[in-house]
């Protein structure tokens, strides 16, 4: 049989540069995210600025490069069927930990955290933000200290998800067994300041502001890291953040600076420089399928709360995204930085559909028409469609950031064109992305009818990824507002698609049905493709070691990041 390094272009190691530095000698690391975090436990969010905080401490098995292939990280080696880590049936999967692993407390780090960590994820009352990571395992067991096997419900050709990727880390169990179920949110200190095996541990943290952390004495590698102190400021916006990295030199590494490219050929010749990072990240519109009106107070924007009145029409959705000509959006605010998406999975080709690449082509007549067909008239005169009383009234929010306020203010003068009514939103990206189940201005909350952000998949196969949309992810008071079913998207056909992906083994057949799930998506209009964006951020000419990284956590190699000589 091919195996499955074979069938699914899996690495089995890269190697990691090597510091010049010696441990510690190059002083502080001064990084900068617009987006701050609001806890150190990425099971808590999902969202990129929890997990790259938490990559410092906490660690997987196994990390994507930045290429997207696998690499072993508390993993002596990436199990395959060639090499007996997966089982000829393809129903588990075996992990062997490296040889003295320790805790940055000083014990033992054993295949009973992994057990634990499972555990922890899957626990109904625990809304677990990596869920999906753990989809398809029916248990996790500890065959001894060092070796961890996966066993699956059914035969499973990708085994590479649970414990993969900065997103699903390994927590300590004797720091988190207390903290359980409907606990995990309740413990402040184990979320803010966890135990790890990473280069570093958390020296202070400072919700939604800033992190400071110190070398880890038990790291396994002793001549990492090179910088003895690191420090994560938060907030702002990527406008600062590009000023502080690029010209200022304030800091030696900024992210994510979606900026529109004049602004940031303004900022070139200075003591930093852009690095860039083509993955699989698309800016999105997320249509809310159920009801947003604060009238239903706890049930607003739940299942429960009944549906969308108006967006869980395809036609609608259809309508708003005909009339976005996303060309004018990319050339002018991406620039080389982003192309017109028109796919949920961009990358890699295998995976892409080009079904609806039309969706380039702005058409606001047949928009209109559309939404005629679908009852949507204007019966009072006063430019906004209705329909049995309803007026087609969008709040349409996002995060603070200069180009997705002008991409708002673009789309709204085109929904206007058809007779759409829209309500702008901005919210502090920090508060946004955030994970605080009493904040009403989460996205997973998602009090409005549409919003937008950048989502992407991890690694090169988007597995668990369109499993994201599985009805079992739907956020809701009972999940604490964890899911990453942001539009409440829910489909049997689409599930019986999740089960089939699991099990297919051949590089035809996933591809086939990850393009199918993708058109499911598209075709219900809860999900719009805007932009197929790189990811840009800027760092210090004199910082070396830096591995740009858009398949994984940005900073996924930091022990290796370096001063120049």
């Amino acid at each position: 049989m091919k195996t499955l390094s074979t069938l699914l272009g899996t690495a089995l190691a890269l190697l990691p540069i090597t510091a010049s530095a010696e441990r510690g000698s190059d002083g502080e690391l001064r990084i900068l995210y617009w987006q701050a975090a609001s806890s150190m436990n990425p099971y808590l969010s999902g969202i990129a600025k929890e997990v790259e905080a938490a990559s410092l401490v906490l660690e997987p098995l196994a990390r994507f490069s930045e290429t997207g292939e696998l690499v072993p990280i508390l993993a002596s080696e990436i199990p395959t069927v060639e090499n007996g880590g997966v089982s000829e049936d393809l129903t588990s999967i075996t992990w062997t930990l490296r040889d003295g692993l320790k805790w940055s407390d000083g014990t033992p780090v054993t295949s009973a955290d992994a057990v634990f960590t499972w555990q922890y994820c899957v626990d109904e009352e625990s809304g677990c933000a990596a869920l999906q990571q753990f989809d398809g395992v029916a248990e996790v067991v500890a065959i001894d200290d060092s070796t961890i096997e996966v066993r699956f419900t059914e035969p499973k050709p990708y085994p590479y998800s649970a414990f993969v990727s900065s997103e699903s880390p390994i927590l300590q169990r004797a720091q988190f067994e207390n903290c359980t179920g409907v606990r995990v949110s309740q413990c402040t200190e184990e979320n803010t300041h966890p135990i790890g095996t990473g280069p570093y541990v958390v020296e202070d943290f400072r919700a939604n502001d800033i992190i400071t952390y110190s070398m880890n004495p038990e790291y396994r590698d002793a001549d990492k890291p090179a910088f003895s102190h690191v420090t994560i400021k938060g907030g702002g916006d990527p406008n600062a953040s590009a000023r502080a990295v690029l010209q200022t030199g304030e800091v030696d590494y900024a992210w994510n600076l979606q900026l529109a490219p004049d602004v940031l050929a303004s900022m070139s010749g200075g003591p930093g420089e852009v690095i860039t990072s083509n993955g699989s990240a698309v800016e999105f519109l997320f249509l809310n399928q159920t009801d947003p009106s604060p009238d239903l107070e706890d049930a607003r924007s739940t299942v429960a709360g009944g549906p969308h009145p108006f967006l869980t029409d395809p036609r609608v959705g259809q309508a708003l995204s005909m009339a976005i000509d996303r060309p004018l959006i990319a050339e002018n605010l991406y620039g080389d930085s982003g192309i017109p998406g028109c796919a949920v999975v961009p990358a890699p080709d295998l995976y892409k559909s080009d079904a609806h690449d039309d969706c380039v082509t702005q058409d606001i007549e047949a928009a209109k028409a559309l939404l005629d067909e679908a009852g949507w008239t204007d019966t009072d005169g006063d430019g906004v469609r209705d329909k049995d009383g309803q007026k087609l009234s969008i709040l349409y929010q996002t995060s603070t950031n200069g180009v997705r306020q002008d991409s708002q203010s673009l789309i709204k003068s085109w929904w206007g064109e058809l007779g759409v009514e829209t309500e702008l939103r901005n919210i502090d990206a920090s508060v946004f992305f955030g994970g605080d189940p009493g904040s009403p201005d989460t996205r997973q909350k998602f009090y409005a009818d549409v919003q937008m952000y950048t989502d992407n998949s991890k690694g090169q196969d988007p597995e668990a990824f369109l499993g994201n949309w599985s009805c079992a992810n739907i956020p809701s008071p009972e999940t604490q507002w964890q899911g990453n079913n942001i539009q409440r998207f829910c489909s049997d056909d689409y599930e019986a698609l999740i089960a089939e992906f699991r099990t297919a083994a051949s590089l035809e057949d996933r591809g086939r049905i990850a393009r199918e799930m993708n058109d499911m998506l598209i075709e219900s209009y809860t999900i719009i493709p805007l932009i197929h964006r790189s990811i840009i951020s800027g760092k210090a000419k004199t910082l070396e070691g830096v591995r740009m990284n858009s398949w994984d956590s940005q900073i996924w190699n930091i022990a290796d990041w370096h001063r120049a000589d």
